[in-house]
């Protein structure tokens, strides 16, 4: 087999005997599934584009498999028909990887396989490296992802995933219209990170001499435009979290927020029930999918569990009653890692995650965590918060609560976030000014709904990972 740098070379060499071997215009008349499916129906002569995927034959006949972003379409490239140049020219220059246009008409082979008798053809634009799978295949998994275009080139079923994963985002968007939202963009770069507890990553504009950070959440903006009048909007958008990789987390990722007025969190349960039943049923035509090997049935109504209860039936801690600093104590003894600064709301996560969430296989809502655990949210009571967390196959989905719209209260949520920032807690909150002023003006009762978008794309896709739902996840370069 010759050397991969021997390829190229000829390659080259080729490239000069084309007159523009990348040119500006080219012609189609219908993309290959229509003419698959509209076989018969058509009687004149027509043209095809694609990228050669194969070429096979010999003497004076030779088959070629091109395929577009529709299907694979077999062509006949005849000496006799085409004439002896022309048919050599095609064979001496043309390479697996090119992409060509060809004139001709279809025909049926003596295998009755659909095919197109070539009369003419052009170079589109030439290909200067060998695709993998003729020179050494994708071996390194890794690569699937750096090189996303090759993982997407050669296996199907990874653009049908991309596929779906639009087609979920579409279907997730025309629900949300149809209930009377409207869909806005806020700001990504912003001066004062907010709406999560997360680090952020940091940016300046030089035109302003201005310290900026990439959005970690849109919510303050989105809670601002219920305040200004608007009273059911939502946003679909990258948000960015400075914080480690794994299987359900990725430094960029695409959330689904939206704010209603006048609800709350008991309405966001039936509304997300009601959202993932229109999604699912939409795209796959059923309420059922598999994960991981295992059925999670998506019909209402769900199963809701209440946070302190569930963390005593697990792990017999009683949270309402346990002393903060015995709750570390007992943390650190469960195997449990304790940050500089984290409070009861953060300690008592880390052991619903250790203990409890994977657990969750059919779709959960948990509900009433710690006061602390989402600085944003309304107080049920002296214990709780009016919020719920939906979990399904062991991952979180969403967080959702009523939003918390006294101002006075805010404002010392924000202190008790910056305390904990000050002794070492790097994901508390900071205080938003701008945002507190908006609370003073009056934030109608309203319910706030978060949902990671890649989240849900990985559970119905059968996925393992984020990466393999993310077209360019973020990787650290071989270099």
């Amino acid at each position: 087999m010759p050397q991969i740098d021997e390829i190229k070379k000829t390659r080259r060499e080729k490239l000069k005997s084309f007159k523009d071997p990348y040119p500006l215009t080219c012609k189609r008349t219908f993309s290959i599934d229509y003419v698959i499916n509209n076989f018969i129906k058509i009687k004149k002569e027509i043209f095809l584009v694609g990228r050669i995927k194969s070429k096979r034959g010999h003497g004076g006949a030779m088959f070629v498999d091109i395929e577009d972003g529709s299907g694979l379409f077999q062509l006949f490239f005849k000496k006799d028909h085409l004439g002896k140049k022309s048919f050599e020219e095609f064979i001496k220059l043309f390479d697996v990887g090119d992409f060509i246009q060809v004139r001709g008409d279809l025909f049926k082979t003596k295998k009755k396989e659909k095919s197109l008798l070539v009369n003419d053809y052009k170079i589109l634009s030439k290909s200067l490296l060998p695709l993998p799978e003729k020179w050494h295949g994708i071996k390194d998994i890794e690569d699937r992802f750096r090189k996303r275009y090759l993982d997407l080139l050669f296996n199907k079923e990874v653009r049908e995933k991309f596929v779906l994963r639009h087609k979920i985002i579409q279907a997730l968007r025309e629900f949300l219209i149809e209930e009377g939202f409207i869909e806005v963009e806020t700001p990504i770069l912003q001066t004062i990170y907010g709406g999560a507890k997360a680090r952020p990553f940091r940016t300046k504009m030089n035109a302003l001499n201005l310290n900026l950070y990439l959005r970690i959440a849109p919510e303050l903006y989105l809670k601002e435009l219920l305040v200004g009048g608007f009273e059911k909007v939502f946003e679909i958008g990258r948000q960015f979290r400075n914080e480690g990789m794994d299987k359900s987390h990725n430094p960029e990722f695409t959330s689904l927020e939206f704010y209603w007025a006048y609800a709350d969190y008991k309405d966001l349960m039936k509304l997300t029930e009601k959202m993932f039943n229109y999604v699912i049923k939409k795209v796959f035509g059923k309420s059922k999918v598999e994960f991981q090997g295992k059925a999670i049935d998506f019909k209402a109504p769900w199963k809701r569990i209440d946070f302190y209860q569930l963390i005593k039936k697990d792990t017999g801690i009683d949270l309402k009653e346990i002393h903060p600093e015995a709750l570390a104590k007992k943390a650190k003894a469960m195997g449990i890692e304790i940050d500089k600064g984290e409070g009861i709301a953060e300690i008592a996560d880390k052991i619903y995650k250790k203990y409890s969430r994977d657990k969750l296989i059919q779709p959960t809502f948990i509900i009433h965590h710690p006061h602390g655990s989402f600085p944003l949210a309304k107080p049920k009571d002296e214990y709780g918060l009016a919020n719920m967390q939906l979990v399904v196959g062991g991952w979180e989905m969403i967080n959702a609560f009523s939003e918390l719209n006294n101002p006075t209260i805010q404002r010392e949520r924000f202190k008790e976030q910056e305390k904990m920032f000050k002794q070492g807690y790097e994901e508390g909150m900071r205080t938003d000014e701008n945002f507190l002023e908006a609370l003073e003006y009056g934030l109608p009762p309203a319910a706030g709904f978060g949902l990671g978008v890649d989240r849900l794309i990985t559970l119905l896709t059968d996925s393992e990972t984020l990466r393999e739902v993310i077209l360019f996840p973020t990787m650290k370069p071989k270099k």
